[in-house]
């Protein structure tokens, strides 16, 4: 695999520290981390891009409930 390496993780007190190659660098200069079971996932993240960041995040599975129900339509509404 061409986007491999085996890489060394150093400690920093009570954090671990990984120091990512140049070929591998991101664009950004703060990131998303999670981690998926024994993985850990680095998504960049834009500076300023609120998108960005939403699109990272995961979907809402609660139906909202429906805050116009038992409203009358706008049209039927005289002041």
């Amino acid at each position: 695999m061409p986007n491999l390496r085996h890489l060394s993780l150093l400690q920093d007190g009570e954090e671990q520290v990984l120091t990512i190659p140049q070929e591998f660098a991101l664009s950004s200069t703060e990131v998303l981390l999670r981690k998926e079971g024994n993985r850990l996932i680095i998504e960049p993240i834009s500076s300023g891009s609120l998108l960005s960041l939403l699109a990272t995040l995961e979907d809402i599975p609660e139906n909202f409930p429906n805050v116009d129900e038992g409203l009358l339509p706008l049209d039927d509404i005289t002041l």
